[in-house]
Formats: structure tokens, sequence, C-alpha cells
């Protein structure tokens, strides 16, 4: 998954997603400690699906306390 494919979706589809991510990775966990794991690069790559998604559901957070961050 590419970054702007992530970008491209709603909230609503970025959480779904992000909770099929990340019960794949458990699946793949569990896989890797009973030796079942076959393709272990696929772990890679959701670890990395699942932090671009939460960079871009951040992102879209809505700012909270915007002025706090300046000193003046």
């Amino acid at each position: 998954m590419k970054a702007g494919e992530v970008r491209a979706q709603s909230v609503d589809q970025l959480n779904d997603q992000l909770l099929q991510l990340k019960k794949e990775q458990f699946n793949l966990r569990f896989q890797k400690a009973t030796g079942q794991l076959e393709s272990t690069s696929r772990m890679r790559e959701v670890r990395r699906d699942i932090a671009r998604i939460m960079t871009v559901l951040h992102e879209r957070r809505p700012t909270e306390g915007s002025a706090a961050g300046s000193v003046g």
C-alpha cells in the first residue's frame, strides 16, 4: 500500500483497515511463534502499513490547543 492510496481513503475506511491489519499482524506473530510463518517479509509490510495509516489519521486529527504551542 502506498501513501497516496492511504490519503485517498476516509477516516472510517482507515480505521477499518487499521483494525484488519492489526488482526493480521497478530496472526503473523502467532504463526512465527509456532514456526508456521512462511513469508517473513509480510510482517514488515504489515507493520509499515499500520504506521502509514496511523500517520495519516494523526495528521487528520483536529489540532487541539494550537495556540498552546506558540510562545510569546
